[in-house]
């Protein structure tokens, strides 16, 4: 099922030379830009009575839009008692602590059990939000924060915070290789050329950065805390891997097992058992979207991650004089 809508807006002043589809996002508040770029790519969008087809177009003040578009009906999905870990919550948002093995969105081979379908038992409402209110994602393996709109004007403003880089968020993660200092990766990040299900750091791809700093060095190991100013798929992964330093247990940029020279026995089964990306959202801070306060959660390290660095920590204490300068 579908239906036939129609939209029509005058170019504000502020909005001399923005992109034809960064205006009617911003006109068009309820719908997402990239429904807006796929409408003018449609030719279903008219600029002073003339039909526009590029998004990239450049509009003038006083100029008059209109829109015909067909609005497809969007794939429901089912709520299900999910059990969530809410760190914050009231009416225009809340802020989960997500565990390892949690889907974020319905997807191919994940129809149901995601964190979507949870949030849509915990809230019912918000079905009415796009995406159910998710602003943004985590890997199914990723644990920690994450903030979900409960009413569109909220998820509005948070995405649009988030593509202003005015949201921070902040990561544990422990990568494979001694790693001497920290510092800052900026390096475009598209799809993989060959593996498609995969990321990859490529000259065309979009804009990517990273900040990380260590934390703590193990023999063949090291601690990171990194800062996100962009939002990539896959990207701290991705970046790390860029850097010779993967992180440990990661399934798809991880490689090969490199542990340190004369690793116990102990030590070795537990690498090996270690199966998800060493990666959690520690910390989030932004501004609420309706009261414009600047609001700070912290998530602790799962118990996974804190069992990895207990063993790391005695390996590197037992071998003090073996460290594995990568």
């Amino acid at each position: 099922m579908s239906q036939q809508i129609e939209l029509s807006g005058v170019v504000a002043d502020h909005q001399y030379g923005q992109r034809l589809d960064q205006a009617l996002a911003e006109m068009f508040p309820d719908y997402s830009r990239s429904r807006i770029k796929t409408w003018i790519q449609q030719e279903q969008v008219r600029l002073d009575g003339e039909v526009v087809s590029k998004p990239r177009e450049k509009v003038l003040p006083g100029q008059q839009v209109l829109v015909n578009a067909e609005l497809e009906d969007e794939v429901r999905f089912e709520p299900e008692a999910i059990e969530l870990n809410i760190v914050y919550e009231d009416d225009h948002i809340l802020v989960i602590n997500k565990p390892a093995g949690l889907v974020v969105h319905p997807g191919a081979g994940t129809p149901d059990g995601t964190l979507l379908n949870a949030l849509l038992h915990h809230c019912p409402a918000i079905a009415e939000v796009p995406r159910a209110g998710i602003v943004h994602r985590l890997d199914k393996d990723t644990t920690g924060l994450m903030v979900v709109a409960k009413t569109v004007p909220a998820q509005t403003h948070l995405v649009a915070a988030l593509q202003a880089r005015d949201i921070t968020r902040e990561y544990e993660a422990v990568a494979i290789g001694h790693m001497t200092a920290g510092g800052t990766v900026d390096a475009n990040i598209g799809r993989h050329p060959t593996q498609r299900i995969q990321m990859a750091v490529t000259p065309t791809g979009k804009p990517a950065v990273t900040h990380y700093r260590v934390m703590e060095k193990f023999r063949a190991h090291t601690r990171l805390r990194l800062r996100l100013e962009t939002g990539r798929t896959h990207q701290i992964r991705v970046h790390m891997a860029y850097l010779k330093h993967p992180l440990v247990g990661d399934p798809v940029y991880g490689g090969r097992l490199k542990p340190p020279r004369g690793a116990s026995p102990e030590l070795l089964e537990f690498l090996r058992g270690f199966k998800r990306q060493a990666l959690h959202a520690v910390m989030l801070r932004l501004a609420h979207p309706v009261s414009g306060e600047l609001m700070e959660w912290h998530a602790p390290v799962p118990e996974d991650m804190i069992a990895l660095v207990e063993v790391l920590r005695a390996d590197t204490k037992a071998n003090p004089d073996e460290l594995v300068w990568m």
